[in-house]
């Protein structure tokens, strides 16, 4: 079993609990047809009505911060370093290194072209379209840094058997983020808010599929309380 201790991180939860949410709300909207349209990661996912996701994601100067500085004290990161995050969307936390690292190298992988014309024009990073389950356009150890947030729980098993071992491949250190549960009470919150999860999977059942994959990095798991 993979071993836990030391990598278990607490980097996003503050944020994350920041946020209320009306779980019971959104599982009684239409929440078929809400995925439906979520599940295109386009326009009215990030920047359409809260019942298709984001309900507006926009940039907050600072709001990443604690986030970007955590990743560079843990990580050892400097301005010669170099940073793939998996799944960017519209690149904030890249926004937030980009503040903090001004000549570091940040790449980003997502699939959304709605984000990626946000991000691509904000210019602090290079964005590049592609699927997180599919074989990665990089060498081995080209990263100092491979970071995935909020995106691999997305993924069928087969996908990120994929995304886990090129996510191993192509950085030297890893940090990944991820949905999960402890309870049924929050396994319900979880199913009820997830428009995109595909992965529904406790902590435990997280360590298994990181141990299968060969994923040796650091992660973090949130919950909805």
């Amino acid at each position: 079993m993979y071993e836990q201790q030391d990598r278990l991180k607490n980097f996003i939860t503050p944020l994350h609990l920041s946020t209320t949410r009306d779980y019971f709300s959104r599982m009684a909207d239409q929440k078929v047809h809400c995925m439906r349209i979520a599940r295109k990661y386009e326009e009215e996912y990030w920047d359409g009505d809260r019942r298709y996701g984001y309900g507006g994601y926009h940039y907050i100067p600072g709001r990443w911060k604690p986030v970007a500085e955590a990743l560079i004290s843990t990580y050892s990161l400097n301005n010669t370093s170099k940073i793939l995050d998996v799944g960017c969307g519209k690149g904030f936390l890249l926004t937030e290194l980009r503040q903090l690292l001004p000549r570091c190298s940040l790449i980003g992988i997502d699939i959304s072209r709605h984000a990626i014309l946000e991000a691509t024009q904000r210019g602090e990073a290079q964005i590049v379209f592609q699927q997180a389950e599919e074989k990665y356009p990089f060498s081995d150890d080209t990263f100092d840094l491979v970071i995935s947030l909020g995106c691999l729980h997305n993924l069928k098993l087969p996908g990120l058997e994929i995304a886990l071992s090129e996510i191993q491949r192509v950085g030297r250190a890893g940090y990944i983020m991820v949905e999960s549960y402890r309870s049924e009470e929050e396994l319900f919150n979880l199913q009820c808010w997830a428009l995109t999860a595909e992965a529904f999977l406790d902590p435990d059942e997280w360590l298994w599929v990181y141990d299968r994959c060969g994923y040796r990095g650091d992660f973090e798991f949130i919950f909805f309380e």
